[in-house]
């Protein structure tokens, strides 16, 4: 008699979501994020082992903050040399390095512990909706949690190519 006793190697199974931050608070997206990277959604989550999945995030330059944030936020960092303080606002990040910007927020929302570099490497960030080669590993998406229909893992999936196969669908239904 053969059983399975304990967690399979299914349940460890990676999957890859895809977040469009289009008009997303950072905030929010960031919680949501290290949520999914830690594997807090799967029912065999184990804080001491990691079990996340891959998050693919485009459109990181329409990201939006709340509040006088956009004007208060200054990312810093240290060159460790003497007066090597570099403070950068948050509205020129936005402009020159976007994906630092969700990167950062992600980061802190992490447990600060060994596991957090290898979680963050499984973190994706694109400025804008083209997300290369990466968009074929793509399984999921957080408008709808669905696979498109007629998924072809070697054509990459955009926000864009999902919007549209969803109008498509819309139009189908109504005709």
């Amino acid at each position: 008699m053969s059983q399975a006793i304990g967690n399979t190697t299914l349940a460890y199974a990676r999957v890859w979501h895809h977040v469009d931050a289009s008009d997303r608070v950072l905030g929010k997206l960031a919680e949501r994020i290290a949520l999914v990277l830690m594997g807090k959604h799967k029912p065999i989550y184990d804080p001491s082992v990691d079990c996340g999945d891959y998050v693919v995030v485009t459109n990181a330059k329409d990201i939006k903050v709340t509040g006088k944030k956009e004007e208060q936020l200054v990312y810093r960092k240290h060159t460790m040399f003497p007066g090597g303080l570099k403070e950068t606002p948050y509205k020129v990040m936005q402009q020159k390095k976007p994906e630092e910007i969700i990167l950062h927020a992600v980061s802190g929302m992490l447990p600060k512990n060994k596991l957090r570099d290898r979680r963050l490497e499984r973190l994706k960030v694109f400025s804008g909706h083209r997300m290369g080669i990466v968009g074929g590993n793509l399984l999921r998406t957080w408008e709808d949690g669905t696979l498109p229909e007629n998924f072809d893992p070697s054509v990459p999936q955009t926000s864009k190519t999902l919007k549209a196969l969803a109008e498509k669908r819309a139009e189908e239904q109504s005709s």
